[in-house]
């Protein structure tokens, strides 16, 4: 093995051992019905939108710029700026810890743009933005949110249309209502709960309020569908290292004909795969209760730990090109193409 090649496995080995902490294990076992594959529900796909958390907040930058004509808004919790990772193995911690920036984010999606791999970035500028990062968060540094924040400022997203929450004493975590460990922990499984004003903090909520741009209604307090898994496989890039298995969750208004209901793609994080943590993200996070009131179907792409080739032990999405592409960032990257392909199946009509 050449030197160069062993000293990239250690180097990867410290980074991951460092910022994010593995799964202490299984949760409970919450086996969704089987769905053999994705259903062409004729949705919307033209209204696209996607959220996520630490690589799968990076990965929502990733797909919102890569597909901007179709998306219509992006909620990135502790994640990162565009093309952060392009340098590989070497950028993941100056992209987490350092000071990335956010102008030259700006520059990576004008050069992609001019090479036709990703789609014009002056689509960015009508999306609806949620940034979080909590002031406890250990893992995810304050200035790889706020280059973030300037990435999408200099592409002009009107201020009305960027929230940036960055005053919560949260840790590296999803916040939800219904489970989750003590708002400033930065440990497995990565799902904490929040007050503000007294009252739980309900970051699903929160993030769809913003990118779609008006008051909710009501959470389902019992949903009318059920979660179900379905075979990743037909949608896969030969090079993509995501699991067999993903997750979807349809509201029964989106089964019927002409419903044209909008799709909401959730990025888990590193280590968060269902194989992991049982349903806590696609189950329980909280996303399908305000999807089942609003007209929203939740995709749950799924990708888990793989080594030695891809050398990826903690389970997070490429951001930093482990799947061996160096357009891991654009519509040739093998992760994105292949939510993509998900996300077109489920606009499909029989």
């Amino acid at each position: 093995m050449p030197p160069w090649s062993l000293f990239r496995i250690v180097l990867c080995a410290l980074v991951l051992a460092t910022f994010a902490p593995a799964h202490a294990g299984l949760a409970a076992a919450r086996t969704p019905p089987p769905l053999t594959q994705l259903p062409k529900l004729g949705a919307d796909s033209a209204r696209t939108s996607v959220s996520g958390l630490s690589s799968g907040g990076f990965m929502a930058v990733q797909y919102a710029v890569t597909y901007s004509a179709s998306t219509i808004g992006a909620g990135i919790v502790a994640g990162g700026p565009y093309g952060c990772g392009l340098m590989g193995l070497a950028a993941t911690l100056p992209c987490m810890k350092g000071t990335p920036s956010g102008s030259g984010s700006y520059w990576a999606a004008n050069w992609y743009q001019g090479l036709g791999a990703i789609d014009p970035i002056a689509h960015i500028a009508r999306q609806r933005i949620y940034l979080f990062h909590g002031t406890a968060d250990s893992i995810v540094g304050s200035a790889t949110m706020k280059a973030v924040h300037d990435f999408y400022t200099d592409l002009h997203v009107p201020p009305a249309n960027l929230a940036y929450i960055a005053d919560l004493p949260a840790g590296h975590a999803f916040l939800s209502i219904a489970l989750g460990g003590a708002c400033d922990a930065n440990a497995d499984p990565y799902v904490n709960r929040c007050k503000v004003d007294d009252k739980p903090y309900d970051q699903p909520g929160a993030i769809l309020t913003q990118i779609l741009g008006q008051a909710l209604s009501a959470r389902a307090e019992t949903l009318s569908g059920k979660v179900r898994s379905f075979d990743q496989r037909p949608y896969l890039s030969p090079f993509s290292a995501m699991a067999d298995t993903g997750y979807l969750y349809v509201p029964a208004g989106c089964r019927k004909s002409g419903a044209k209901c909008a799709v909401h793609v959730v990025f888990h994080g590193c280590g968060q795969a269902a194989k992991y943590v049982g349903d806590d993200v696609y189950g329980q996070l909280g996303f399908n209760n305000w999807a089942d009131t609003n007209g929203l179907i939740v995709l749950y792409p799924q990708v888990e730990k793989s080594q030695p080739l891809p050398f990826n032990p903690m389970g997070c999405w490429d951001w930093w090109g482990y799947t061996g592409s160096t357009a891991f960032a654009t519509r040739y990257g093998p992760q994105l193409s292949s939510v993509r392909a998900m996300v077109e199946r489920l606009g499909g009509e029989d």
